[in-house]
């Protein structure tokens, strides 16, 4: 009888310093309760904080706001060949006429005569190599100025042509160039050695550039490629680009790519199988596939109710409870997303949501995982000589 007094008196105890309200606050845990998450907009420690519960539409909001600039709608492209002559570039040009030759010869003035079932050759000449003037064009002899800037060798040559017409015995050209000094794609970031690469006739496109470099330092999956382009700037996934061959563009001359390491991580703390920060690739991952990361939810201690996202979010994309958003001076609003895994139509959810750089996963304990330490607390004062085996790992 003395003994179930004594136990009474302690549950009774145990209660007051609990403040007749769910469990004491000394005892241990991993953190906050699914409870006291949900009420912290009241709270006030953190100005405009929002907790926003997760649903399908929310799930494919934020995965459309985060979905990266594709390389072949950004940098769209229908030419075969992005290959043309600039200032500072070295042209040869070769013409030949037909004979008997009126302006360009390389046959002495008194040729040799042949029989005449052998017909006479054609006869032409190499003039020396020029660099394209800073105006975009170079000097021929008897057609004067050529424009040549922005032009394929090919449409060099026909230009020639015309020029001469009337002028040359059925001129032919053919115009190389011997020095690229203008077209050029500069290749920087994490590469074996940062470069400017020369572009050719033959197309080069990104992943030549990344190749031309030495290829990239780090781990593929971790890398990005940014390409730049007049005011344009776009950023992909490497191994999206490698996947997808559509993404891997023509280059054009001055176009600069830049191969980035992307360490993105998230934090997982709480009633989950292991608390770590866990790298995941430049490409993204969903929170289902982090949770998976992460070990899972712990059976015995989780709260399937209780998963949450904490992450410093783009106030443009928070609709706020009572509609007044505070962003910080970057823009950002403190959210709170709460997904319920006892819902089967979560895991879905969880699919579709994507995970941020510095996210920060919680599992909050289930209330039977705190009600079994409670009744610990109060089997170890009722009688001090029991075993527990409970688990006070949190």
């Amino acid at each position: 009888m003395k003994k179930n007094l004594y136990l009474f008196s302690c549950v009774t105890a145990l209660m007051a310093l609990s403040g007749c309200g769910t469990y004491p606050g000394w005892l241990p845990a991993s953190g906050a309760s699914r409870e006291q998450i949900e009420k912290a907009p009241e709270t006030g420690r953190i100005q405009g904080i929002e907790v926003v519960d997760v649903d399908d539409a929310l799930a494919r909001k934020l995965a459309a706001s985060r979905k990266v600039s594709r390389f072949s709608t950004t940098f769209a492209s229908h030419a075969a060949n992005n290959y043309v002559i600039g200032p500072g570039d070295v042209i040869e040009v070769t013409i030949w006429e037909a004979p008997p030759a009126l302006l360009f010869s390389t046959s002495p003035s008194s040729p040799v005569s042949l029989p005449s079932a052998v017909p006479s050759p054609s006869t032409g000449v190499t003039l020396p190599a020029q660099m394209v003037a800073s105006d975009g064009t170079i000097s021929i002899p008897f057609a004067g100025r050529v424009e040549v800037s922005g032009h394929t060798i090919e449409e060099i040559g026909k230009s020639i042509v015309r020029q001469l017409k009337g002028k040359a015995n059925q001129p032919q050209v053919l115009a190389t160039v011997s020095k690229n000094n203008a077209s050029n794609v500069t290749v920087v970031g994490e590469v074996n050695s940062s470069s400017m690469m020369p572009l050719t006739p033959k197309g080069e496109r990104l992943l030549d550039a990344l190749a031309f470099a030495g290829g990239a330092k780090q781990t593929i999956s971790h890398m990005a490629l940014q390409l730049s382009r007049g005011n344009v700037t776009a950023m992909m996934p490497l191994d999206s680009v490698i996947r997808d061959p559509q993404q891997n563009v023509l280059l054009k001359p001055g176009d600069v790519v830049t191969a980035l390491y992307q360490p993105q991580t998230f934090s997982v703390l709480g009633a989950t199988g292991k608390n770590d920060e866990i790298p995941f690739e430049a490409q993204g991952i969903s929170l289902a596939q982090a949770l998976a990361r992460s070990g899972g939810l712990s059976d015995n201690r989780a709260d399937a109710r209780g998963v949450f996202v904490f992450r410093f979010e783009n106030a443009k994309l928070v609709d706020s409870k009572d509609g007044k958003v505070v962003p910080s001076a970057n823009g950002t609003v403190p959210v709170v997303y709460e997904i319920d895994l006892r819902d089967p139509a979560a895991f879905f959810v969880t699919q579709n949501f994507p995970i941020e750089n510095h996210d920060l996963i919680y599992v909050s304990n289930s209330p039977g995982a705190e009600f079994r330490k409670f009744l610990s607390y109060i089997a170890m004062v009722a009688d001090p000589a029991v075993t527990f085996t409970s688990d006070f790992s949190n």
